[in-house]
């Protein structure tokens, strides 16, 4: 009790300094700035600029700061003013210019204070210094009007503040950030290469862009992936322009010749960008002068033969979700575009599959073995900071014994926060399914013979970053 009330004399003395002072020019400043923010409005029409822009880092900035607002609100207004029920300072002798009206609610925590701070710190998550500067100062901005309009006291913006700071934080677990271009590490096997500047002893296999022609007019192309076709003689870098599926086919195919594997970027391409190369320009530089880095391979063997994979391989309804995911995904981001596609699949009568998964039978929704160890929580594997760790990412989403089709939709959320009983999760270097209908690695299907087995070829692609 001492130290309350010494904490509520402290608060009291900084408020009387902060309404005793006289700032020449934001008289009329802070107490619009602070309206502004009633209700979020400044933060959602921050946030509909920035999703305007057309820029993905801020499409996911704009995103990412309303998620933290929409936490840090309820938060603070339908529970902290509730616990703590205190009154508002009495702001006998501030200006009338600056005095705003009182509102009736509790004023500790402060609920603006809380959604600014929200909000700044989810946009510093994505968006460049240029935004996230601004943006902060405009946060602290509205924290500071709070006490200098008279509406709390120093200690309740504080501690709305640092509600919205964890807020911001705790939007990383429930929507992780995204890879960053070249940022997953992989073994760096040879210095820089120098490869002949007009791509002679280059064959890309694919449908390569014009300008990479353009840039390497010696390099050969060839229309199809054919991992059992022989290379030409005189390659001495195997190049494909294609999707992920196309580049673990051309993986396996330079696997087998022994030369390193140069990445194009194309749509459905994951692969490339976590090389760091992001365009043409940059793979062009990456064959001249990029380095040699040695990167893990997985692989489904069964009797009808072998598949590589560099992403992941997907079982029961994974394959056909993702393809529904992928479709909806630029229109409503990844989330909703989840959890809608499973909402129609299960109206469209999908079941969950019976598999035995390391000798235990499962009723399966969802198996996913992500090549590497992944970052994040839930179901779907789509970040990893490393290339080469010898580990499978194993991911199992299994079906409840009651109301299956309602609660795998409540399991897909709460994978995302670790509170779901039927997610599990787990890595290991192998993986062993049986009663897989089909696989689909890195999202073409195929259909092996008897039960699969999931592993891993450590370190055994070279690739051009």
């Amino acid at each position: 009790m001492r130290l309350r009330s010494h904490l509520n004399k402290l608060d009291k003395t900084l408020f009387a300094a902060v309404a005793g002072a006289r700032l020449p020019g934001l008289e009329h400043v802070l107490p619009r700035l602070s309206r502004a923010a009633d209700n979020a409005l400044l933060w959602a029409g921050v946030s509909g600029v920035l999703a305007l822009s057309g820029r993905r880092r801020l499409r996911r900035a704009a995103t990412r700061g309303m998620l933290a607002v929409g936490l840090a609100s309820p938060l603070v207004n339908l529970v902290g003013k509730q616990a703590f029920n205190r009154r508002r300072p009495t702001p006998d002798d501030l200006p009338l210019a600056r005095l705003l009206k009182t509102p009736l609610s509790a004023s500790f925590p402060s609920g603006h204070s809380a959604s600014a701070a929200a909000f700044a710190t989810a946009v510093a998550l994505e968006a460049p210094a240029r935004i996230a500067i601004p943006v902060g100062l405009a946060a602290a901005g509205v924290c500071f009007s709070r006490v200098y309009t008279g509406v709390h006291y120093p200690g309740d913006v504080l501690a709305g503040a640092a509600v919205g700071v964890v807020t911001g934080l705790l939007t990383r677990r429930i929507w992780p950030e995204p890879g960053e271009p070249g940022r997953a590490r992989a073994a760096t096997t040879a210095p820089a290469a120098q490869h002949d500047p007009a791509g002679e002893g280059l064959l890309v296999l694919g449908s390569p862009p014009p300008a990479l022609l353009a840039a390497l007019p010696a390099a050969r192309t060839h229309q199809d992936v054919r991992p059992s076709e022989p290379i030409p003689d005189g390659v001495k870098v195997l190049g494909v322009a294609g999707d992920d599926a196309a580049v673990a086919e051309a993986a396996g195919l330079a696997i087998g010749h022994g030369v390193p594997l140069l990445t194009v970027p194309a749509p459905g391409a994951r692969f490339p960008v976590e090389l760091g190369i992001e365009d043409v320009e940059e793979a062009v530089s990456a064959y001249r002068t990029g380095d040699v880095v040695a990167v893990d391979v997985g692989e489904v063997v069964s009797g009808a033969g072998r598949r590589a994979f560099v992403n992941q391989a997907a079982f029961a309804l994974h394959p056909e979700l993702a393809r529904r995911v992928e479709a909806a995904r630029p229109a409503v981001g990844t989330w909703p575009a989840l959890l809608w596609s499973m909402a129609k699949l299960l109206r469209d009568g999908a079941a969950p599959e019976e598999l035995v998964i390391d000798g235990v039978p499962y009723r399966t929704w969802l198996l996913v073995a992500g090549n590497c160890r992944h970052e994040g929580g839930g179901p779907v594997p789509r970040h990893r900071a490393r290339l080469e760790d010898g580990l499978l990412d194993i991911r199992l989403l299994t079906a409840a014994d009651s109301l299956p089709r309602v609660r795998v939709l409540v399991s897909l959320v709460g994978a995302r926060l670790g509170l779901s009983r039927h997610y599990r999760r787990w890595q290991a270097d192998t993986l062993h399914v049986a009663g897989a209908a089909v696989v689909a690695c890195d999202g073409r299907e195929w259909r092996g013979e008897g039960p699969l087995v999931v592993g891993k070829r450590a370190r055994a692609l070279q690739v051009l970053r």
